[in-house]
């Protein structure tokens, strides 16, 4: 069922979610200082990509760095893409065919608000 439902979300707009997640990378990577904020940017891309059977768990060697980091990204991204993922999330769940694609949308909100010091990893 994951599978059918990655293929949905796929083509309906995990394909574009994950370019634009892959662009902000590329950008982000141009700058020493940012280089954080795009690996991120390419992990969430690669989950924004296929996010049916994973689960994004707090990596437990995070510390301080992160921290500080994720309140950056809060402030300069976070809170737009977490704003973006809870309008497509409620236009999604508005059909009934759309519903696992909004419940997805709605559970890539807090890797979108504090991506450092996360991991994705398979769902049990």
């Amino acid at each position: 069922m994951s599978t059918l439902l990655n293929v949905v979300w796929l083509v309906l707009c995990g394909f574009w979610m994950a370019i634009g997640y892959a662009v902000a990378g590329v950008v982000c990577c141009l700058l020493v200082v940012t280089i954080p904020f795009g690996l991120a940017s390419f992990r969430i891309a690669a989950y924004a990509l296929w996010p049916f059977g994973r689960d994004v768990v707090t990596r437990p060697g995070a510390g301080a760095p992160s921290a500080v980091g994720n309140v950056v990204w809060l402030v300069l991204a976070g809170w737009w893409l977490a704003l973006g993922h809870a309008f497509t999330g409620i236009a999604m769940c508005l059909t009934i065919i759309g519903i696992p694609l909004g419940i997805a949308s709605f559970k890539m909100i807090p890797i979108s608000l504090l991506p450092l010091g996360r991991e994705i990893v398979p769902a049990r």
